[in-house]
This record gives C-alpha cells, sequence and structure tokens, in this order.
C-alpha cells in the first residue's frame, strides 16, 4: 500500500493505494461521519468555522469533525462529537467506536486501528422550561 499526496487547485489531496485502487483519505473521513451520523445520542459534530459556513450555505459535510491518519495499510481515526443531553457517553462512544471501524474496514479494506471519540460539548434543549408559564417576580 502507498499513500500519494497531490496538490490540485490550491487543495492537497493525500490518496492511499489499497491493492490498486487509490482512496483519498477525505472518502475515509466521509465514511465515518456517514457512519457517526447514525449513531443515537450524537447531536452533531464539533468542526470549525468553515464546516460551519457549508451547513449554512445547505452543504452537509460528512467529514466536519473527523480527522484520518493513514499510514500503509492501518488508519486512526479521530472524531470530535457534541453529544445529547442525557445520553451516557460511555455508551455512546462504544457504540460509535464499533461502527465506524467496522464501516471503514468493509468500505476501504483499511485495518483501524483506533477510532478516539472527543466530547466536545452536550446539546441541551433551549425550551426545557417554558417562561411565560412561570409565575410572575416581583
Amino acid at each position: 500500500m502507498e499513500q500519494n499526496n497531490e496538490i490540485i487547485g490550491n487543495e492537497e489531496i493525500n490518496e492511499t493505494d489499497v491493492n490498486g485502487v487509490k482512496i483519498a483519505n477525505e472518502v475515509v473521513a466521509i465514511i465515518a461521519g456517514v457512519a457517526t451520523s447514525e449513531v443515537q445520542g450524537v447531536a452533531g459534530m464539533s468542526g470549525g468555522l468553515v464546516g460551519g459556513i457549508s451547513e449554512m450555505l445547505g452543504k452537509k459535510n460528512f467529514s466536519k469533525g473527523i480527522k484520518v491518519e493513514v499510514d500503509g495499510n492501518e488508519t486512526a481515526i479521530e472524531i470530535y462529537i457534541i453529544v445529547e443531553y442525557g445520553v451516557r457517553i460511555p455508551d455512546v462512544a462504544w457504540v460509535l467506536q464499533n461502527k465506524v471501524k467496522t464501516a471503514v474496514e468493509e468500505m476501504t479494506g483499511l485495518n483501524v486501528v483506533k477510532v478516539n471519540i472527543h466530547v466536545q460539548g452536550v446539546k441541551v434543549e433551549k425550551d426545557l422550561v417554558d417562561v411565560e408559564t412561570l409565575p410572575e417576580q416581583e
């Protein structure tokens, strides 16, 4: 397996050669992102300003909040998430790790050596208490 770096426009494209098929690291990140979006308890991905801008423009960025490193036929994945309030975080992380590992290995043939989950925040419902129904303060 061979890793190539190619510059197209202003963007560097990292790809890995798996049995004669070139797989861009961005593809691995998208696979991991789709798998992450299917896990109950994950409220969203934690990305930077660029991810927020693309979502405002109507583009869903499945690779937001995911970092992929490929070395030979092995890959390590870092996932930055926001969880829903009330879920048990270790359970969500365990399910997420297994789902991402399975999806990436089945679709790319790469060996996933680690999936690190970084919980960046908790999504809390805004309207937990309806302010208008509270008694007035004097």
